[in-house]
């Protein structure tokens, strides 16, 4: 195998304290590229010089390798992969730079845009000039999820009729839950999408806003059904994951309980995911990332060295943020929205800037 160079753009503040401001999602990427024998870190580039003096001390990446500006670090380090892991709010404007550049590949956080014409364009730009195009959808590969995709297609459950989640937010933690239920699915597209909410308190996380509550329906072109209640109403499923087949159900939770747990004919069993959890965090490992991150890289390189489609692609995160995008735009259109989907905004946030929404803002410290 090859040695690849290895850069990242928006290196975070502080990981021991991260906030919806700022996740330090850099130190994750960089110490799974550390972690893998086929990876060399070259470069960091944040806007803010002490984040970045910080991030290269502690990866051990040369002085003339830290900067502030990320054209300036791609053009003068020359990096085979670069990491992206800024707001969502400005991926579509550094992914399309990098791939200007020449670089091989690129491994960009998630949610992929907070518009859908963005997250068309970087796929779009990416696929023309051959560039491979990841993001970082790394639960994929833990083993609560990996196990129930091998109980599904071993035919534990029958065929796969529907989908649910009761696990976190639509928008933050959808891009992860959404593109899990797509997993389980063969990664196929939705035919139509249909969802309410409610955004009575603002909440802006990485600089973009988030509702409080969320219901949506959506169908795959198979006829598989995907259903999210998000919290606080996430226990109307019952489980984080529910993938309900014509025999059975799998329920994949992080509730006192089994983490994965097969049910057919009335009986319930505990399968074995050797200790891991569904969250990627890694903090009992004392480490910045998780294994998952590890994964996520190896199935970088592998695919670079193979020539196959990676399966945390640009391409099939579409599917996933199409799927979030048209749950807003059936909010603002008050019906079913049929796909593709024909809008290029982010209807969420139009609705707050027209008014039409009018989240209660924040109280501050002094109660104001």
């Amino acid at each position: 195998m090859s040695e690849y160079t290895v850069a990242i753009i928006g290196t975070g503040p502080d990981p021991a304290n991260p906030t919806v401001k700022g996740f330090a999602m850099g130190y994750r990427h960089a110490e799974a590229y550390r972690n893998d024998d086929d990876c060399r870190l070259v470069g960091c580039a944040d806007i803010v010089p002490e984040n970045a003096a910080a991030f290269a001390e502690t990866f051990d990446i040369p002085e003339d390798g830290v900067f502030e500006e990320y054209v300036e670090m791609v053009e003068t380090v020359e990096p085979d992969i670069v990491s992206i892991t800024v707001p969502p709010a400005i991926h579509e404007d550094i992914v399309v730079g990098c791939a200007k550049r020449g670089v091989e590949a690129i491994h960009c956080e998630k949610p992929m845009a907070t518009e859908w014409a963005d997250a068309q364009r970087m796929v779009q730009e990416c696929y023309r000039r051959d560039v491979q195009l990841t993001f970082n959808r790394q639960r994929r590969f833990g083993r609560p999820f990996t196990e129930a995709k091998r109980l599904l297609d071993d035919g534990e459950i029958g065929e796969l009729q529907r989908v649910e989640i009761g696990w976190g937010d639509f928008y933050d933690t959808g891009a992860h839950t959404v593109d899990l239920a797509g997993m389980f699915n063969g990664d196929r597209s939705a035919e139509w999408v249909i969802a309410g909410l409610d955004y009575r308190d603002e909440d802006v996380r990485f600089g973009v806003h988030q509702e409080n509550q969320m219901w949506a329906q959506w169908r795959y072109t198979n006829g598989v059904y995907g259903l999210v209640s998000t919290e606080p109403e996430s226990e109307f499923v019952g489980a984080a994951l529910l993938l309900r087949g014509s025999d059975g159900v799998i329920r994949i939770d992080a509730a006192d309980g089994p983490m994965l747990e097969l049910e057919r004919d009335g009986t319930r069993t505990e399968i074995d995911v050797d200790g891991e959890t569904m969250h990627a965090t890694g903090k009992e490992e004392g480490r910045y990332g998780s294994k998952f991150h590890d994964r996520a890289v190896a199935e970088i390189i592998d695919s670079l060295e193979t020539g196959r489609e990676p399966t945390i692609s640009g391409r099939i995160g579409l599917n996933t943020a199409e799927v979030l995008f048209a749950g807003y735009e059936s909010v603002r259109s008050r019906g079913r929205v049929d796909l593709p989907l024909e809008i290029d905004d982010n209807p969420l946030s139009s609705l707050v800037e027209s008014g039409a929404l009018t989240p209660k803002p924040p109280v501050d410290e002094d109660g104001a």
